[in-house]
């Protein structure tokens, strides 16, 4: 092929002419998620190329204005709500984005499927499974696009895990064992009775949120739970409200729990926010027949492999894979082999995934979650919490 014959196969695919379609984004949340999202969606024109899709930043949205304002000048939003209804009410916007605390999930999402927008939301999707489930009609019944942000699908070495599953390699699993400790609400830190503490705000608090993405990855990874035993703790039962009393804590601070798959397999999940010195730390391990496969996302470039079948036995043993070749999930649109990526890139694939949904009719799920696994992730969190409060054995039902 000539140069001249590169330039126009590039000029004749109108993604990579930069006349990919347009997709209005209304973002209801200017915080941490807020952030991740936008950082997302502004990288994918020109990383993801060429992109299904070009985000529009139409409007973001808070409740406190001025931090909103501020934020519309940061990410270079064109308009400011301070009223989710006020915002789905433009036409503009095309798909909600809800960034939002869990009591702010149902019903703004709810309105957005009605209202005909493709609807993306925080994890976990709801506070129980009794409010995912309305979420989940919703969507289905307008006939929009729903993605829950399980994020963590989107790492490469998970891809990489995933894909070697599917692939029968592992064979039959046997075994699914994930953590995921932080330390954030220690004593130490002195937080205060914020949201994530309230029941009526979050649902849960471990459980809801560090615990729903490793229950989301065991059904992603290995299928469908079957029946839980767990055990949740509450340390500080009492936290300082603003007004100077004390405010009751009746989230979990911790929670540990069995589990049994579908497919024979068993597991455990463990998931904590007082965990001394562990910022961020998620592991998973997977045993099959064939042999096994760890990752932490401290590493998250990185793969542990296991297989039996390897030669020579004297060398045979775990191995280091750096996920970073141009063949290993996503790499394509990123640096030459070695030059790592991090945490918020996990963004930027779930977010150009559902914009590719969304413009050329594609389903969201098994690759990402659905509001049918936010619903069933639901039914999981509420299984674990009347496992723990009936101190027995619970079947999964949705």
């Amino acid at each position: 092929m000539t140069m001249g014959e590169q330039s126009f196969t590039a000029m004749a695919d109108p993604k990579a002419a930069g006349t990919a379609p347009e997709v209005g984004i209304g973002m209801l949340g200017y915080a941490f998620m807020g952030k991740a999202h936008t950082n997302a969606y502004k990288k994918i024109p020109y990383m993801m190329y060429p992109p299904p899709a070009i985000p529009r930043l139409v409007a973001i949205c808070g409740r406190n204005v001025e931090a909103a304002q501020e934020a519309a000048r940061r990410y270079g939003y064109e308009k400011v709500y301070g009223d989710w209804r006020e915002m789905l009410a433009d036409p503009a916007v095309q798909l909600f984005d809800n960034g939002g605390p869990n009591n702010a999930h149902a019903e703004p999402c709810i309105a957005a499927a009605r209202a005909g927008k493709h609807v993306f939301c925080e994890k976990p999707l709801a506070r129980n499974a009794e409010e995912a489930k309305t979420m989940l009609d919703a969507v289905t019944k307008a006939g929009v696009k729903h993605q829950v942000a399980f994020n963590y699908r989107f790492v490469p070495a998970i891809r990489q895990a995933y894909e070697l599953i599917q692939s029968g390699k592992l064979g039959r699993i046997y075994h699914f064992r994930a953590i995921y400790l932080q330390e954030w609400i220690m004593p130490h830190y002195n937080t205060p009775m914020i949201w994530r503490l309230d029941k009526k705000a979050a649902g849960s608090g471990a459980l809801g949120d560090l615990g729903a993405h490793i229950i989301d990855l065991g059904r992603f990874l290995v299928g469908e739970m079957k029946s839980v035993s767990a055990m949740t703790k509450t340390f500080i039962t009492e936290r300082p409200q603003g007004d100077g009393t004390m405010g009751k804590v009746e989230v979990d601070d911790a929670f540990v729990s069995c589990v049994e798959f579908a497919n024979g397999a068993i597991g455990t999940l463990e998931a904590t926010r007082f965990a001394a010195g562990r910022k961020n730390y998620e592991v998973l391990e997977i045993n099959g027949e064939k042999g096994s496969i760890r990752f932490d996302l401290h590493r998250m470039n990185e793969l542990e492999v296991f297989w039996i079948d390897d030669e020579p036995k004297e060398t045979q043993g775990f191995h280091q894979v750096l996920i970073s070749e141009g063949y290993h999930p996503f790499w394509s649109n990123w640096w030459p082999h070695g030059h790592i990526i991090g945490w918020e890139h996990s963004f930027v694939h779930e977010l150009t995934h559902f914009l590719d949904c969304i413009v050329n009719d594609k389903p969201v799920a098994p690759l990402a979650a659905s509001f049918e696994d936010g619903y069933r992730t639901a039914c999981v969190c509420d299984a674990i919490l009347a496992s723990a409060a009936g101190k027995r054995q619970v079947d999964i039902r949705y």
